[in-house]
């Protein structure tokens, strides 16, 4: 995900857990970075780790910052976890001039199959809780996205499928029918 942000950019990252990818730009990329996260635990690791981050819902919006105050948003495995996945996407599109959205694809055939065979919902490969325990509301597939960015008239700049194990599927049969053979995607979006 580091490598879709320009060196220097103004980077705003929306749940930004404990930090680690700020403090990777800043430290990495000279980027100047921001983050938003809801949970004490994250809020108070990134304060250690010296990235500025403000604690808030992005549930709400983000009206405490301008059109175009950021180059790049980022919601890293944070969609899913949101009560309006469409409003958060609008919203950091309109603060930032480029966005870089990650997620688990709930449509992978290994899902699919747990659920046909065993009656239950699959716990995704990156997480190890049950579906009860995950703050995931809205999982979606990578045909839900792309739906979702086109109806708000954002253009994909750059996708990248995920294998089961993080990495980049996108030259793989993943390619060819990535709804059911991707783990997850990272999605580079601009206006159009």
């Amino acid at each position: 995900m580091a490598a879709l942000v320009p060196r220097g950019a103004r980077v705003l990252d929306l749940g930004c857990g404990d930090g680690e990818l700020l403090a990777n730009l800043a430290a990495e990329r000279s980027c100047v970075v921001s983050g938003i996260e809801s949970s004490d635990e994250g809020f108070l690791a990134c304060v250690a780790r010296g990235v500025p981050v403000l604690q808030a819902d992005i549930d709400g919006g983000l009206a405490d910052w301008d059109d175009a105050s950021f180059d790049v948003v980022i919601l890293s495995q944070t969609l899913q976890a949101t009560h309006r996945p469409a409003l958060v996407v609008a919203e950091m599109m309109r603060v930032g001039a480029a966005g870089i959205v990650s997620f688990p694809n709930v449509g992978h055939w290994r899902h699919r199959l747990t659920l046909a065979l065993r009656g239950r919902m699959p716990v995704m490969e990156a997480a190890t809780l049950p579906w009860f325990a995950t703050p995931d509301i809205h999982l979606c597939t990578v045909r839900d996205f792309e739906r979702l960015v086109g109806g708000q008239g954002l253009r994909v700049t750059r996708r990248v499928l995920l294998d089961e194990r993080g990495g980049d599927a996108s030259g793989g049969a993943a390619r060819l029918r990535p709804n059911l053979l991707a783990a997850g995607a990272v999605y580079g979006l601009a206006a159009r």
